[in-house]
């Protein structure tokens, strides 16, 4: 799902760049998480929050593939993906706060945003659980013969689980137009993957063996995640079940709004390789190498976003006024 760089673009360049369209919605995604852990102690955001800083590339380089009738299914790690497939800021903040403005009228929070408008079908916040509901959207498709795709995102504890080996199964048995996008951060809140997973686990030869396509790759750059689940989601299309496990990395801690390094659940090696790892920093300095747009006009363009993303908050924090009233008076 495409978002219009007219919104943000007053530089003398191509506006249907795809490098440049990936910066903007990098840019937009880290803005509204940064936003969300900046405010998060003022107690406005009613409900736990799972960021996507640092693993955003994942997000953007598989929705700029995906069409609008492509639906998606997310886990509790869902802002980037909504926001990649096109979901309303407005609407998500507002769910975030609980307010029936919310894209789930508040009901959901965070963990279980909802959104047909842009075939955000759902996110689930039970580890393994958006497979089974994605393999079924997915028979679906393919029963209406719709030629749609059924996007499901997990993070890599999901292989832990009995639901996703029935899903890929299932998928396998009936040639479902399903995409698998593993995001494998390589821990389970502050487990790695020394402490879950056996020596010789292969999980290539496991999903080849259920009879699902097998892929992997980095998912730091967006632009090599883009071009990669091109070609994967071209056979996906055509009725071939497929995972793509991409390396990826969370900056920030497993729930919540701060930034974790102090848990010493991660080494100060793997931490620091974040720098060389951030998919904003990554195609911040492609899109200037390209001379695409100068360091001077990617900064204004970075803070043209971000103002962007304050002025929504302003407006969710607006129109939820009385919301807020009473909320307080009932305390």
């Amino acid at each position: 799902m495409k978002l219009s760089l007219q919104k943000f673009l007053e530089i003398d360049s191509d506006l249907n760049n795809l490098n440049l369209e990936m910066f903007v919605n990098l840019q937009l995604i880290r803005s509204t998480e940064l936003l969300i852990s900046r405010r998060y102690s003022d107690q406005i955001f009613r409900c736990p929050v799972h960021l996507s800083i640092g693993q955003e590339a994942i997000a953007v380089g598989i929705s700029l593939n995906l069409g609008f009738e492509d639906k998606v299914v997310s886990t509790h790690r869902s802002h980037a993906h909504y926001i990649a497939k096109g979901g309303d800021i407005f609407r998500m903040l507002s769910e975030l706060i609980g307010s029936p403005l919310g894209c789930c009228k508040g009901r959901g929070g965070s963990m279980h945003i909802f959104d047909k408008s842009v075939g955000f079908m759902s996110s689930i916040p039970i580890v393994g659980s958006s497979i089974p509901i994605a393999t079924g959207l997915a028979l679906a498709e393919k029963n209406l013969a719709t030629q749609n795709i059924v996007v499901a995102f997990v993070g890599d504890a999901c292989l832990e689980t009995g639901a996703f080996y029935e899903s890929l199964n299932l998928a396998a048995l009936k040639n479902l137009p399903l995409f698998i996008v593993l995001e494998d951060n390589g821990y389970s809140t502050y487990s790695n993957k020394e402490a879950r997973w056996p020596n010789n686990k292969n999980v290539k030869a496991t999903i080849e063996g259920m009879g699902v396509s097998y892929f992997s790759g980095i998912g730091d750059d967006t632009e090599i995640v883009y071009t990669q689940a091109h070609e994967i989601i071209r056979e996906v299309r055509g009725n071939k079940p497929s995972l793509l496990h991409l390396d990826t990395f969370r900056r920030y801690e497993h729930c919540g709004p701060n930034i974790d390094d102090s848990m010493n659940y991660r080494g100060f090696d793997e931490i620091n390789s974040y720098a060389g790892r951030d998919p904003l920093k990554i195609m911040s300095e492609r899109i200037v190498t390209l001379g695409l747009i100068s360091e001077v006009q990617l900064k204004n363009l970075s803070i043209k976003i971000e103002h962007y993303v304050d002025s929504i908050f302003e407006t969710v924090m607006q129109r939820n006024k009385y919301f807020f009233a009473d909320f307080t008076m009932t305390q």
